[in-house]
């Protein structure tokens, strides 16, 4: 079972539009409503595959309740943690060449007395969990710190963490050494404070993330691939994809991915690429089930690139 772990919700609306003019009316060929937040859609991933997980996440007013129904709507089991603030929302315009445009509610903020109510209910729903999954941006009120404690806890409790964050909480959280840490190009870039031109930029950042605490790292380089550096060495895999429709949770799918196929090594680094790949070419945040996955497609190797220059460098 994985157990997810959402600390800053949303409901999530996205619309497919053909372009995206300023100041003018533009009219959506599509739209679609879904529970959002990092760990939301691992969760919907991993129920998307057929597996067992719970998702743990505080929720507010009428927007959180209207994520809990969507959510069990889904079959996906919920611990919510009543807050006093409103669940955010969020607007996500998709254009049909793939340009995606992301409008981000801050969020409601949490008191300490909601912010340790949500690290008692993770520690209290985690017994038998295979993984706990802790993702995206921690919500106001809750101090960087705050995911190094819940690694501590979880750890002290006997789990195993995935951790899908950036900026100073990620950084906090190193020290508590994570079983596998998840960044994106730029959050990598960021953790380093440098940029990234090539494969091989990307694998000595992951590097650095090792000798700061992360017992693994699972890196997206967007369109290039994903890259799994650990104890045994560094791995790259990439899958080809015939068209990006939206690229909205794909992250949150390929940790999904790995998670499900035992969150190490590079069987688990295959799933995760086979799982992105299949969630960019869905629409909106929809997640892939079984039926989208080409996992024959997904090229694996041990002998990284590492000269090869990145299609989307980060400056």
């Amino acid at each position: 079972m994985i157990l997810t772990v959402t600390p800053n919700p949303s409901l999530d609306r996205t619309y497919e539009v053909p372009g995206l003019d300023r100041g003018e009316v533009v009219r959506a060929s599509g739209e679609r409503m879904d529970p959002g937040g990092k760990g939301v859609n691992v969760s919907r991933a991993v129920a998307a595959a057929g597996a067992p997980t719970l998702a743990v996440l505080p929720l507010g007013g009428a927007p959180g309740a209207l994520v809990a129904e969507l959510l069990d709507g889904q079959g996906i089991k919920v611990a919510p943690v009543p807050v006093e603030g409103h669940t955010r929302s969020n607007i996500a315009l998709a254009e049909a060449d793939g340009t995606l445009t992301k409008i981000n509610a801050p969020g409601p903020e949490l008191s300490s007395a909601e912010a340790q109510l949500l690290l008692s209910v993770v520690g209290e729903q985690s017994a038998g969990a295979d993984w706990i999954a802790c993702c995206g941006s921690l919500p106001r009120g809750l101090e960087p710190s705050w995911y190094a404690e819940l690694v501590a806890r979880a750890h002290a409790a006997g789990a195993r963490i995935a951790l899908d964050t950036s900026g100073p909480a990620l950084l906090a959280a190193l020290r508590e050494r994570p079983d596998v840490v998840k960044p994106n190009a730029e959050e990598l870039a960021e953790a380093v404070g440098r940029p990234l031109a090539t494969v091989g930029d990307a694998v000595k950042a992951a590097e650095e993330l090792r000798e700061l605490g992360a017992v693994a790292v699972l890196a997206s380089l967007g369109a290039d691939g994903q890259i799994l550096v650990d104890a045994s060495g560094a791995w790259f895999a990439s899958a080809p994809v015939d068209a990006v429709r939206s690229n909205v949770g794909a992250g949150d799918s390929s940790l999904a991915g790995f998670l499900i196929a035992g969150g190490e090594g590079p069987k688990a680094l295959a799933s995760a690429v086979a799982h992105g790949a299949a969630a960019v070419q869905l629409p909106g945040s929809a997640m892939p089930t079984p039926r989208d996955l080409r996992p024959d497609a997904v090229r694996l190797t041990s002998e990284v690139p590492v000269d090869r220059a990145l299609k989307e460098p980060v400056r």
